[in-house]
């Protein structure tokens, strides 16, 4: 297996895998694959945070890093928001999904980013370091449980 940038001869695939692997998610509101699109058109994009991951020439796996802005009391932070994470179903179970989110926040700390924000099951991002915003007395302005944003 290889993780390597995206290229935008990937976008077919990906918005197939997206749409395909979320299906089965236990968070999901069916329109992930349409918010990977938005995700591109938007400013906050990097293009070299957006990772897939390929074996024998198909995609199996993807994860994205977008800007977000976090306004602080004593200023902004530079940190970013991950979405979405997937893996294809026949892959599932065998540590694609942790490969690609170290790879991508191993490459994201190069650039200089040290926060991250996401959406998820808390209970499989906890393993990565994360936890609800909750406990860092952070206000969600978002319609998302607090307990799913990390």
């Amino acid at each position: 297996m290889k993780i390597r940038v995206v290229n935008k001869s990937d976008f077919k695939d990906i918005y197939n895998l997206v749409k395909e692997s979320f299906k089965t998610a236990q968070v999901s509101d069916g329109n992930e694959q349409d918010f990977v699109l938005e995700l591109r058109k938007r400013v906050s994009y990097i293009p070299s945070l957006e990772f897939v991951a390929e074996e024998q020439g198909k995609l199996i796996g993807h994860i994205m890093f977008t800007k977000q802005a976090v306004d602080l009391e004593k200023g902004k932070l530079k940190a970013l928001l991950i979405a979405p994470l997937c893996v294809d179903l026949a892959y599932r179970n065998q540590g694609i999904g942790s490969k690609l989110m170290n790879y991508g926040l191993m490459k994201a700390k190069e650039l200089g980013y040290d926060t991250a924000f996401l959406v998820g099951n808390p209970e499989y991002y906890q393993k990565f370091g994360f936890l609800c915003v909750t406990n860092y007395n952070l206000k969600n302005m978002t319609t998302i449980p607090d307990k799913m944003v990390t």
